[in-house]
């Protein structure tokens, strides 16, 4: 089974994107030890230092569903919620070549 890639997209309000990057940050280690992470990475955008992209890599489907369910994920966006412009998800599949 291929591993599925996400490529989460996170920008925050200006005014916020330190807040966002502080509480963004203190979910990459819980994640990294989650049932099927393969990979786990936090980015800042060099064009706009609001933004924010993970590159994740799981095991299964499944695995990310757990993960968005998990306890530092919800307190986390509880937390960022109304701080953020936007965010953009995409669950990707390597090709082959």
């Amino acid at each position: 089974m291929k591993a599925l890639i996400c490529i989460a997209k996170i920008t925050a309000l200006e005014k916020h994107k330190e807040t966002v990057l502080s509480e963004l940050s203190k979910i990459v280690t819980p994640t990294q030890k989650e049932q099927g992470c393969i990979n786990y990475d936090l980015h800042i955008d060099n064009e706009n230092d609001a933004t924010f992209v993970f590159h994740e890599s799981w095991e299964s489907e499944q695995d990310l569903d757990a993960h968005l369910e998990s306890l530092h994920i919800k307190e986390c966006f509880n937390i960022i919620g109304e701080m953020l412009d936007s965010v953009e998800i995409s669950k990707l599949t390597k090709v082959s070549t």
